[in-house]
């Protein structure tokens, strides 16, 4: 008999075509067994004209999928890692991260800015973003820009770029590259610009803690130098306790066994910003998670403390 090895997915068209990636490589290295993939709706994707910040972080977009592994209805299931929280349900594990594709944030312009950079656009220029960590760095850079919420799916969001409600979006490199949408990019943000979120870019797979056959199986979809990254990367914004709600961003490099982290704590105006950089020899998870510990730490003490502290006395912590 086949075994069996149940995918949980959200239902959209990008976590599709990431699970649809999980899925073939699983089945070519597994041809004998059988990988259906089961949809979900999370609550993140039915909540659609409010600001993510406002709604909270918890599990926005894994939820549903967490409790169908902890039911058994599915054995493993695929994230983007940057939606997937620091800290994890009782019984649950993050099998694999996934080989990860670029990580930087995009400039996608209305056709009339064609050929213009960020930098470039005029005075009251509206950009579109969901996140606070695009739109605090954004603020601390180019105060002169008027920036608006925008949700939705990135057909959506192009969409309401397109028919004029914005002169700019926001995005993530990675998701339109996977979304074959590669040519809409103006521009890739340099860290000097904004940091990216925590784990984008790479994918988060998910199952239940001592499921030796499953975590057998995702061993061949997880990368271990984008997993060092993302271990550093998750660690820091757990210490930081932050969240959606949180303007705090990161950028990782990983030279022979010398990780590089960078990390940044912003208030929610822009008008404060405390960034750090450090780098340690990383070849165990462990070692990833402490250069993490350390960048936040030494960010909390050059003032990243006062600034978190204001933020979750405006709204609460996540």
């Amino acid at each position: 008999m086949n075994l069996v090895t149940r995918i949980g997915s959200r239902q959209s068209q990008l976590a599709l075509i990431q699970t649809h990636w999980v899925r073939d490589e699983l089945q070519k290295h597994y041809p004998e067994q059988a990988f259906p993939i089961v949809t979900m709706t999370t609550q993140g994707d039915k909540i659609l004209d409010v600001a993510l910040a406002k709604i909270g972080d918890k599990g926005l977009f894994t939820k549903e999928l967490e409790q169908a592994l902890l039911r058994h209805e599915v054995d493993l299931a695929v994230h983007s890692l940057k939606d997937l929280p620091t800290r994890m349900p009782e019984g649950l594990v993050l099998g694999a991260i996934t080989q990860r594709e670029e990580p930087r944030d995009a400039l996608v312009l209305h056709p009339r800015w064609q050929g213009t950079l960020l930098a470039e656009l005029p005075p009251g220029a509206v950009i579109g973003t969901s996140s606070l960590r695009r739109l605090a760095q954004l603020r601390h850079r180019f105060p002169h820009l008027t920036f608006k919420d925008i949700r939705g799916n990135l057909n959506t969001r192009l969409q309401k770029l397109d028919r004029g409600d914005y002169d700019g979006l926001i995005l993530a490199v990675a998701g339109l590259h996977r979304l074959g949408w590669a040519d809409r990019i103006s521009e890739v943000l340099d860290p000097d610009i904004s940091l990216y979120a925590v784990g984008q870019g790479a994918l988060g797979v998910q199952c239940r803690a001592g499921d030796e056959r499953v975590l057998a199986l995702l061993q061949v979809v997880h990368h271990r130098e984008t997993a060092l990254r993302c271990w550093a990367e998750r660690a820091f914004l757990r210490q930081l306790e932050g969240g959606c709600q949180v303007p705090i961003g990161v950028h990782s490099q990983l030279v022979g066994d010398e990780l590089t982290l960078s990390g940044v704590v912003l208030s929610l105006d822009g008008q404060q910003r405390v960034f750090g950089t450090q780098t340690a020899k990383v070849t165990t998870e462990a070692e990833a998670q402490a250069l993490g510990e350390s960048l936040a730490q030494t960010l909390r003490a050059q003032g990243a403390e006062a600034i978190l502290q204001a933020i979750f006395a405006t709204v609460g912590r996540s």
